[in-house]
Formats: structure tokens, C-alpha cells, sequence
């Protein structure tokens, strides 16, 4: 692929000033800290600002590889901890004993291998997924096995940027897959407008440094939609520092409005109107309504305009024209408040009909109860009646 050009805002002096600036602040925050026992290699990170958030075909769970010049991790130099999740499904074909061959013939750098069907199990716990995110450096994964595995790990590995890489164990180069691999930078671009990508170690030399830098920058421009159309900034930061500007997009000036002219029409006539004010050809118009535009017909049916009513009009209201408004509005007045009155009589009458029925609902309940308690004053009476008799019949035969 071609070179994309470069902005004019962009340059590669700005970014060696920048890692300049940032290797001499932690070197002068190391001298005012204590000596650690163990030495920390930090990490130098590049924050990229769009200018919109991606849409769905461009944002994905899976990071893209930008190839850096001087990798971050080399499997040569260093001895990194590096996890293979495999497919042991019987349609995979492929068994742990068959990766384990594969790795040890091709002198491969990986220090585990897990099942996926090892991962669903043992590694289920939330603490079992921390301790192993923490325990390895990289990750990767099978390239059929990468759609089963958010749910499977969890949020912790999305939160430290250690999701899987993928890898085709169809193919056998897997030294040149995970060699590309270490060598990238992976640049995640999900639901908002900012990424960060981890671009150097500050154990680097300042020249291979702001050598990845520029990589990773060029990368980004060609993988991001609109190219550099869709960039707005980018910053170099280290871990507690201060992010410091590479580069910033000029703002689009396509919405300019260009206003200027119909202002300074607009002044030269407030401009003349005020001179010939002063020099006594127009009188001043009286109180705040300057044009008055009737909207009564003639009998041609068209609207009569200020000019026809004769150069002498200056904006003034008739007194004819106040009596009537002020009749219109004591006749308003009057209505309102006769609409007000008889409102408010409807609503007494409707109050005393309510009052009115709540008493005969009232004496109709009261009536139904005085009812209710007889009928079972006169039940209980002849219960009472009936033993009576009973007894007496009793006593009558007991004596004969």
C-alpha cells in the first residue's frame, strides 16, 4: 500500500520533542522518588481522538495489528509468558499433544497451552480469571475458538487490553503468525472517540521510540475510516504524565457563514436614515411601532400598503382607532366577566345538586339499614316463640 501524505499540522520533529520532554520528566521524577528494588519498564502510550465515534463494521472486539519497526515484546531477546488457547473439539482436529509437538519442532516461545473445553471449567471463578490475565503476558487463540471466548474470560482481560490474538492453526507458519504478532502494536477501536495504543517501552532508545511513534501513526491514518480526514488529535503520554500534542486536526470551516455583507447594507441604511434624521428632511417617528401595514381590503380585493396612504404617514395610530380599540376591550372585558358569572353560578348549582344527592344517598342507606336490623329483630322473635312452644308441649307430656 501507498504512503498516505501527511498533513501539513504533522511532523516528525514534534514527536522526538515530545519523547524528548517525556523521557527527561521521568528521569527527573525518578531522582526526587527512593530507589525500587525491582526495576519497572513503563510503558509509552499514544492517544488517538477521532472526529466521529466508529460505526459498527469498523468497531469490533478483536484489536488491528499495526506493525511497529522495534517490537515491544521479542520472543528472541526476552522471555515472555506466552498462553495458546486451542480448539480440542472433534471437528478441529487438533489435540494439545499435537500443539505441544508443533511448538517444541518449531522452537516457539509459548509457555501454556489450555483447552477450550479446560477454559469453560476450571477457569469459570472470577478470581481463577484474574490470576490467570495477570499470570502471562500475551494470549492467543484459535482463530475458530475467538467467538466463544468474551463470555469465557470476562471483563478483566477487556479492562488490561489482553483479549487473544488470533491465529490460523489451520496453516503451519505459526512462527511468522506470532512473530508478526509481538511485533504490532493493537489498536482497539470500540463505542467511543478515543484509543489508546501502547507504542514503545521506555527502556527503548529515543530514536527507536519516536520510530514507532511515526509507524503507529502512519498505521492508524490508513486504518482508520476517512484516513486522516477522521483524525482529530493524537498525544503521547506516559503512565502519570501529562498527555503531550503530536498532532491536531484544523477545525472545518465548511459551515462559515458569510453574513458580512447583509450587515454592512443593513448599517448604511440605519446609517443614512440617522443622517437625514439630523439634517432635519424626515421627522422622527414616534413610539416604538415604525410600520404600520393594514391588512383591510379594498373593494379591488388588494391590500392597501403605507405608501398609498400618503407620504405625510409616519407611523402614528389614529385617535379614532383608540376609541375603537378601547371600546373592543370594554366589550371584551364585560363579556368575560358575564362568562365568569354565570360560571360561576353553574358551579354553585352543580355543588348544591352534589350536597343534595349525598343526602339521599345518605337517608337511603340509613333507611336500608333500619330495615335490615327489624327484619332480624322479628327472625329472632319468632325463633325464640317457636322454642317456647316446644318446651311447653314437652312439659305437657311429661305430666299426663
Amino acid at each position: 500500500m501507498e504512503a498516505l501524505p501527511t498533513p501539513s499540522g504533522f511532523s516528525p520533529k514534534t514527536v522526538e520533542k515530545a519523547v524528548n520532554a517525556l523521557l527527561k520528566w521521568r528521569s527527573s521524577k525518578l531522582n526526587t522518588q527512593k530507589p525500587q528494588l525491582l526495576e519497572h519498564d513503563e510503558f509509552v502510550y499514544l492517544i488517538l481522538t477521532l472526529k466521529k465515534i466508529p460505526h459498527k463494521g469498523v468497531s469490533r472486539i478483536n484489536a488491528y495489528k499495526i506493525p511497529l519497526p522495534c517490537p515491544l515484546t521479542n520472543p528472541l531477546t526476552e522471555a515472555p509468558e506466552l498462553c495458546l488457547i486451542i480448539d480440542d473439539r472433534s471437528k478441529s482436529g487438533l489435540n494439545k499433544d499435537a500443539a505441544k509437538k508443533k511448538i517444541q519442532n518449531d522452537n516457539l516461545p509459548i509457555s501454556k497451552i489450555i483447552k477450550v473445553s479446560k477454559l469453560k471449567t476450571d477457569y469459570r471463578p472470577f478470581e481463577a480469571k484474574r490470576k490467570l490475565c495477570d499470570s502471562y503476558d500475551m494470549f492467543f487463540a484459535d482463530k475458530r475458538v475467538v467467538p466463544l471466548l468474551p463470555k469465557m474470560l470476562g471483563k478483566q482481560f477487556f479492562k488490561k487490553k489482553k483479549i487473544p490474538m488470533t491465529l490460523d492453526l489451520k496453516h503451519q507458519n505459526w512462527k511468522e503468525q506470532i512473530d508478526k504478532a509481538c511485533a504490532s502494536a493493537l489498536l482497539f477501536l470500540r463505542t467511543g472517540t478515543c484509543s489508546v495504543v501502547k507504542v514503545g517501552r521506555v527502556s527503548m532508545s529515543r530514536e527507536e521510540i519516536s520510530k514507532n511513534v511515526m509507524a503507529a501513526i502512519n498505521g492508524i491514518a490508513e486504518t482508520v475510516p476517512r484516513k486522516w480526514g477522521g483524525i482529530r488529535s493524537f498525544h503521547l503520554k506516559l503512565l502519570d504524565s501529562l498527555a503531550l500534542p503530536v498532532y491536531q486536526a484544523v477545525p472545518d470551516l465548511k459551515l462559515k457563514i458569510d453574513g458580512s455583507a447583509k450587515e454592512q447594507e443593513e448599517d448604511d441604511v440605519v446609517a443614512e436614515e440617522e443622517d437625514k434624521v439630523k439634517e432635519g428632511k424626515i421627522g422622527k417617528k414616534k413610539g416604538r411601532i415604525h410600520e404600520v401595514r393594514y391588512m383591510d381590503n379594498n373593494d379591488d380585493g388588494r391590500v392597501v400598503d403605507e405608501d398609498e396612504l400618503g407620504s405625510d404617514f409616519e407611523g402614528d395610530i389614529d385617535n379614532h382607532a383608540d376609541d375603537d380599540v378601547e371600546k373592543d376591550s370594554d366589550e371584551l372585558l364585560n363579556k368575560k366577566r358575564k362568562m365568569g358569572d354565570n360560571k360561576g353560578k353553574g358551579q354553585k348549582k352543580v355543588a348544591k345538586l352534589k350536597k343534595e344527592d349525598g343526602f339521599k344517598q345518605k337517608k337511603a342507606k340509613n333507611e336500608d339499614a333500619t330495615k335490615q336490623k327489624t327484619i332480624k329483630k322479628n327472625a329472632l322473635a319468632l325463633e325464640s316463640g317457636g322454642m317456647q312452644v316446644k318446651d311447653n308441649k314437652k312439659k305437657k307430656r311429661l305430666a299426663a
